[in-house]
């Protein structure tokens, strides 16, 4: 067992000691009275007579018991420890959890600055030889300080942490801190969070030295958790507002909900929501012109980051489509029916930019073209790594929750030959047959391909329902401008991607305060990318004389159940209690306080005792 002091600047006090005993030594100045008799003070003159200014310290249990009154007090204030044994250094890596839930406001100001608090505490507690490590996890996962045993460079790098409104990636932070800690036998990681983790399955079969710090007392919260702009299924000159809101309240909750377009009120509407349910609402609106809609909750609870959220707002316009076939009228009929502007030509000589969607109907193209493609039944030998024939192949399944196969059925169609390919990392296949993908889908140099193994005329296809329902679906799926509206909402933490056609090289970019940030961009790539988007709102994007808003929001359930766990779950077996306790170092600077309060008491009761 070994005593070690965390504040060994408070033996400066010790310097009091011989004030105390010069107080001792020192005579007292006596006033001179007459008095009528001194039978009754002879014994108390005896006892205070002097002649000099000085006298011998004689023993006097008053003085004795103030010294150690005194040095108790000392002790206290350098806070000893005791250490059960001489370990070698400690290398701890501290994982302050910054997603939007650490917002919450019930612990004052915020759980994130009451996580930080924490993380000082600790930081204090260090032994000279320990080292730490300090990653802040939100949108991203930072290293805000390396390895070192400066504390001034930590609390530096603590205070410089700060929330975010992005969903929480505690998975990467903590397989970051994993690697860091690699080889350290005495090494720990304490995470500083409120348990609104995601899933951690990855971790079940790593030994994760993890001490889980819990913050935040309660679940009181709502918010917006899904939103979405579409044309109105009734009238496609309007626009319908979808919205979702969770109540993670354990009361039930009276929501007023408010729909603004660019800051403009157009609706509330006010809904109840009972504890733990998601309600749905739906507003409609004509707003006339490109712009961007908030919905927000006015309501007060423990976070504010989900209680309003930005949609962006295009107007329709009719897809360009440039068909290149030898005839196929089902499938012209199909792509007119789908409000698409139709220019059928044998082939394609030349980029077809002018278009936003082009379809290749059985025909390989002069010149591939750069715009959104529907390639039926034609081979590119970049897409896939082999090719083949399969003769009747049998459709067995179908992703129906694929936007493509919205509303459409495969099960009467039936296929007489088509192209046999292994699926490609570009893409998923969305319909199958046992020997390969019949119909994939995907992002291809930057732009959406839709890929058909078959010729739709050596099919039954074209003859059921589902067939026109198919080529709405892709031509709403391929359209830039839906694929563009897709772009310009994201979640917080995400980085924003947007294609530039023009040779640009550099992009400003407007943030909800007002700051602007210059972009630079790879001509040869010739696409924006920015990353800085932890904060929600309405973002400005200035690209040549283009302007155009794009939009981030939080959207996130697990950040708007803000009850703080108990546990967090590493995967099917392992678990992290919160609060873990280990009797490593244990200060003992109470004891001290508590016998010097007790010497104290007891030097006030002698000194009354011997003057009464």
């Amino acid at each position: 067992m070994r005593l070690n002091f965390l504040n060994t600047g408070a033996f400066a006090f010790a310097a009091a000691i011989p004030v105390v005993i010069i107080f001792y030594l020192l005579k007292r100045k006596r006033i001179v009275l007459r008095v009528s008799s001194t039978l009754l003070w002879q014994k108390f003159l005896a006892e205070t007579q002097a002649n000099a200014p000085f006298q011998r310290l004689r023993r006097n249990w008053l003085l004795i018991l103030q010294l150690i009154m005194l040095a108790l007090a000392i002790l206290a204030l350098a806070r000893p420890y005791a250490s059960s044994k001489a370990s070698p250094s400690r290398l701890q890596v501290v994982l302050l959890d910054a997603s939007a839930s650490m917002k919450s406001t019930d612990e004052k100001p915020n759980r994130f600055e009451s996580a930080r608090e924490q993380a000082l505490h600790l930081v204090d507690s260090m032994r000279d030889a320990d080292q730490m490590i300090v990653l802040q996890s939100g949108g991203n996962t930072e290293v805000k300080q390396s390895a070192t045993s400066e504390k001034s460079a930590l609390r530096r790098a603590l205070r410089a942490c700060a929330a975010q409104d992005a969903p929480t990636r505690l998975l990467d932070g903590l397989k970051l801190a994993e690697t860091l800690i690699h080889g350290q036998a005495e090494a720990e990681i304490h995470l500083f969070s409120d348990g609104a983790v995601d899933d951690l399955s990855a971790l079940s079969r790593v030994r994760l030295p993890l001490v889980y710090h819990r913050v935040g007392v309660r679940g009181d919260n709502a918010g917006i958790v899904a939103l979405d702009v579409r044309a109105n299924p009734d009238d496609p000159a309007q626009k319908a507002v979808y919205a979702a809101v969770l109540n993670a309240s354990p009361q039930p909750r009276g929501i007023p909900v408010e729909l603004r377009f660019d800051d403009t009120l157009l609706e509330t509407k006010n809904i109840q929501v009972q504890p733990g349910e998601t309600t749905p609402l739906v507003f409609v609106a004509s707003p006339g012109r490109d712009g961007v809609f908030s919905v927000r909750l006015n309501i007060e609870d423990d976070l504010a980051a989900d209680n309003e959220g930005w949609a962006p707002s295009l107007q329709p316009k009719p897809v360009k489509v440039l068909l290149a076939s030898r005839g196929n009228r089902f499938l012209e009929k199909a792509l007119r029916a789908a409000n698409a502007e139709v220019t059928v030509a044998a082939d394609v000589t030349q980029p077809a930019t002018a278009f936003d969607v082009v379809v290749l109907d059985d025909v390989i193209p002069s010149v591939w073209p750069d715009s959104s493609l529907l390639a039926i039944h034609v081979m590119n030998t970049n897409w896939f790594a082999g090719w083949g024939r399969i003769e009747s192949p049998a459709i067995v399944d179908w992703k129906a929750t694929h936007p493509l196969l919205r509303y459409v059925n495969f099960d009467t169609v039936q296929v007489a030959e088509s192209w046999k390919v292994e699926p490609a990392v570009w893409g998923i296949p969305l319909v199958e047959a046992p020997q390969g993908p019949l119909l994939f889908a995907g992002e291809y140099n930057r732009r959406r391909l839709v890929w058909l193994a078959f010729d739709t005329l050596q099919s039954t296809w074209p003859l059921r329902v589902s067939f026109p329902i198919f080529i709405a679906n892709a031509m709403d799926w391929l359209n830039p401008l839906a694929s563009r509206a897709a772009q310009l909402q994201i979640k917080a933490g995400s980085p924003f991607r947007l294609a530039v056609r023009d040779a640009v090289r550099q992009a400003e970019i407007v943030l909800p305060d007002h700051s602007r940030r210059k972009v630079e961009i790879d001509p040869r790539s010739r696409e924006l990318v920015f990353g800085d988007t932890a904060v929600r709102g309405v973002y400005q994007v200035l690209v040549g004389t283009n302007t155009a808003s794009f939009c981030v929001n939080l959207l996130d359930a697990a950040e708007t159940k803000t009850k703080p766990l108990d546990q967090i779950s590493l995967g099917k077996f392992g678990v992290v209690t919160a609060d873990t306790t280990k009797r490593a170092s244990l200060e003992i600077w109470r004891w001290f306080a508590a016998a010097g309060l007790v010497v104290l008491l007891f030097e006030w009761w002698y000194y009354h005792r011997r003057t009464v």
